[in-house]
């Protein structure tokens, strides 16, 4: 550990002065553009306000990683990060032999930059653990390494779902935040129900991914009650026959994979802005709806339209449709229809099958 905290001493304090240094060319515009070598003092003996100063500039995966270092460092961590989070904290079980947390941030729902902080893999038969270094966590000593291509930190346990849990508390309660987002799969899927549990703050994103078939029990889990109140991304298979008896939650972005299950009445039910169905087979429409996509492949769009075209415009020319999730779709062909109150929808089939209902105007969502 003592490499560790050396490395992460060194940068800390080189940004220090590089900030310093660029506080005094404000006000004395000579002096040089040259490095200035850092001091030789002891991070923890810093004056309390650029303590304070150098930890609110710090990313939050390198302030884990000091708060290993000892008690001390943990301590004045916690103490002093005074900066809000400008991401979310998202939490991942990929598969049975590793899982993860990092900070994300986003801007008109595209994720602009994801730094993994930490690691929870599987112990295995032919690593040496014992040279590892040993950290605290949750009341136990935790076996921990630094990936040395990415720099995030390592953690191994025997169940990486557990270990999972563990890093979450850690770093949760380290910089007192909630959990904004999962990345579930079958071996994970208690973590959605664990998170819902263990915060008042609901989930923002969802996204649950596997490539074995669900079973009923957990689809209906999963569109009944994992709520988020943003975005909801399943990919996985169904069961054979799988309906969904119940009223869908009102989500903002709702993304299906494998949706031939999903009905008229089920789409009739979805309260969201943005709803996007792969491999489906329906015809009709929605209330709260913005955009909406379907790969219907041969169904025709005139049954789509059918007691609509008497109020229904061809438009030829090529538009740009933006979602306020990141979306860009363009609009070319288009039938528009516009309601009594002046609402317009344009209805768009492209060549790839894909089915297009785009709302205008536009809608100025804040999804953060």
């Amino acid at each position: 550990m003592t490499f560790l905290f050396s490395l992460l001493l060194f940068w800390i304090i080189s940004v220090l002065f590089q900030t310093i240094k660029s506080l005094l060319k404000k006000t004395s515009p000579d002096i040089p553009d040259v490095p200035v070598p850092p001091p030789h003092f002891p991070l923890l003996r810093v004056p309390y306000v650029p303590l304070r100063r150098i930890i609110d500039f710090m990313d939050p995966d390198s302030l884990v990683s000091l708060s290993f270092c000892s008690q001390k460092s943990h301590s004045v961590i916690k103490t002093h990060r005074k900066v809000s989070f400008d991401g979310r904290l998202l939490i991942g079980g990929s598969d049975k032999n590793a899982s993860f947390l990092s900070f994300t941030n986003y801007t008109f729902g595209i994720v602009l930059k994801r730094n993994q902080v930490l690691r929870a893999h599987k112990f295995v038969d032919n690593i040496n653990y014992e040279d590892m270094e040993l950290v605290k966590m949750g009341g136990q000593h935790v076996r921990v390494e630094v990936d040395h291509l990415h720099g995030y930190i390592i953690s191994y346990w025997d169940n990486t779902v557990n270990g999972l849990k563990v890093i979450t508390n850690y770093v949760t309660n380290l910089f007192n935040i909630d959990v904004s987002e999962i990345w579930a799969s079958k071996q994970s899927l208690h973590i959605i129900e664990w998170v819902n549990r263990r915060q008042k703050t609901p989930l923002k994103n969802v996204l649950y991914s596997s490539a074995i078939a669900a079973s009923e029990e957990e689809m209906i889990y999963i569109l009944k009650d994992c709520r988020p109140i943003s975005r909801l991304s399943i990919h996985l298979k169904p069961p054979q026959n799988f309906r969904f008896a119940e009223k869908f939650p009102k989500i903002d972005c709702l993304e299906i994979s494998n949706s031939k299950w999903v009905t008229i009445d089920d789409l009739l039910s979805m309260d969201g802005i943005d709803i996007h169905l792969d491999n489906a087979s329906l015809t009709n429409r929605c209330p709260r709806l913005k955009l909406f996509s379907a790969e219907t492949g041969s169904v025709n769009i005139l049954h789509v339209l059918d007691g609509l075209l008497h109020n229904a415009v061809l438009v030829e020319n090529r538009r740009d449709y933006t979602s306020p999730f990141g979306y860009s779709i363009n609009l070319s062909f288009g039938i528009d229809i516009q309601r009594a109150e002046g609402v317009t929808a344009t209805v768009c089939k492209h060549e790839n099958g894909i089915l297009f209902i785009a709302v205008w105007p536009e809608t100025a969502h804040n999804y953060n």
